[in-house]
């Protein structure tokens, strides 16, 4: 039975190949010709974005297990990829916050009977998955990191002894499938958007949960948080610098950015605090990263004009 499920991880590293590039073409001509709107990004002569559907989409066939939670979240940010930052006038929110959020309690629901408290976790995962796709191939190497370390666990656990081996390969299809789609990401040439990394976020809780249940979850949850945080270190640093005016972030202030950074987090800091800006001055709150925790980008003063550290 083993032998036939590996097998099947080799048809998904082919397909999830030739499918990028498939894709890639087929966006190209169509952006090019201005036909379809937000998943062609004018930067760098032009770039496709969207090209995580495929590895949704094989995600959702090949995974044995919840396969349903990343054909739902997939499903939804494919809107919030095609509806970009798009704001009715009927909404208080963007439209893509609108499908993202909506997915991400749809995977709570649907998931919570099988994985009770944890399926909140998977869902929380889109977070720092998310943030980690604002540079070419970060979200790559954070899916190929965590799945190593997750098969590593299970290794060490005593597989195939303790660890059903449909978990192994379950492992190996998100791995083999990242792998195969990367190396146009890793060039720039191509975006997964949020249907990629909100996919790749889904499939990596899941493959938390096989570890060990909730416990594990927790663990590689707040790894993956810290592993965004240290690789988008440099381009957080100037994204505090110019756009928060926090000139001395620390490594905390990068852990909270991933946790609660983006659109959904700087709406609730809206909604929570107004146009009040909370000034931090503890230094034990400082280092855990409260300064970016209750940074509010509707305070109608901005935080170098309070900030005196």
């Amino acid at each position: 039975m083993l032998e036939v499920a590996y097998q099947y991880v080799v048809i998904v590293g082919i397909l999830s190949f030739l499918g990028t590039i498939g894709s890639t073409i087929i966006l190209r001509i169509l952006g090019q010709n201005h036909l379809i709107g937000n998943l062609y990004v004018n930067v760098r002569g032009g770039i496709p974005r969207g090209i995580g559907l495929v590895p949704c989409i094989l995600l959702s066939i090949f995974l044995t297990k919840n396969y349903n939670l990343v054909l739902t979240i997939g499903f939804f940010a494919f809107f919030d990829d095609i509806f970009g930052r798009y704001k009715p006038w009927f909404l208080p929110i963007e439209l893509g916050q609108l499908f993202r959020g909506i997915g991400m309690i749809a995977v709570m629901v649907m998931g919570y009977e099988t994985l009770g408290l944890s399926a909140i976790l998977i869902a929380l995962m889109i977070q720092p998955m998310n943030i980690s796709d604002m540079q070419p191939g970060s979200t790559c190497s954070v899916v190929i990191i965590m799945s190593l370390i997750s098969l590593l666990f299970m290794i060490l656990m005593g597989f195939p002894n303790k660890i059903n081996g449909i978990h192994i390969y379950q492992v190996l299809v998100v791995l083999v499938c990242c792998i195969a789609y990367a190396p146009l990401d890793y060039t720039g040439r191509i975006m997964m958007g949020e249907v990629g990394n909100h996919s790749f976020a889904i499939a990596l809780g899941l493959i938390f949960y096989s570890v060990g249940g909730f416990v594990s979850t927790l663990f590689l949850f707040m790894a993956t948080t810290i592993l965004i945080a240290f690789i988008r270190k440099n381009t957080l640093k100037k994204f505090f610098k110019q756009q928060l005016k926090i000139n001395n972030p620390v490594f905390g202030d990068f852990i909270m950015d991933v946790l609660t950074g983006g659109g959904l987090g700087d709406l609730l800091r809206r909604i929570l605090l107004g146009e009040k800006q909370i000034q931090v001055k503890n230094p034990i709150l400082m280092i855990l990263g409260f300064r970016r925790l209750l940074y509010n980008p509707n305070a109608r003063l901005n935080y170098n004009q309070i900030n005196h550290y």
